[in-house]
């Protein structure tokens, strides 16, 4: 195996956070979601006028989807600029091979 480059490390480290993110915002979803869902008649209290469960589950829940988006939207933007100013990783393109004639397969 060839030896690892810092600017590889980089790009592996970038992968990796870029997955905690997603999976972290996912399990957020999928509690809010199935949470809701699941505690919704323990919620019994009324907000005016109408039961908790209700306002949670026809507005909290869109709230926090929102919010879900936002935070991955500004997460990612900031950890692509920073990706951004990282020397471009050579060895993670593969090796182009000149081709001459026609393209065929189509």
């Amino acid at each position: 195996m060839a030896s690892e480059t810092p600017v590889s490390r980089a790009a592996r480290r970038f992968l990796r956070g870029t997955w905690r993110l997603t999976a972290a915002l996912l399990a957020m979803w999928a509690a809010v979601t199935f949470g809701v869902a699941f505690f919704a008649r323990d919620l019994t209290f009324e907000l005016f006028g109408w039961p908790f469960s209700f306002w949670v589950g026809s507005q909290g829940a869109l709230i926090v989807y929102v919010l879900i988006v936002v935070v991955y939207a500004w997460a990612m933007n900031r950890r692509e600029a920073e990706a951004a100013e990282l020397p471009p990783d050579l060895s993670a393109q593969p090796e182009r091979t000149e081709r001459a004639g026609r393209i065929s397969g189509f």
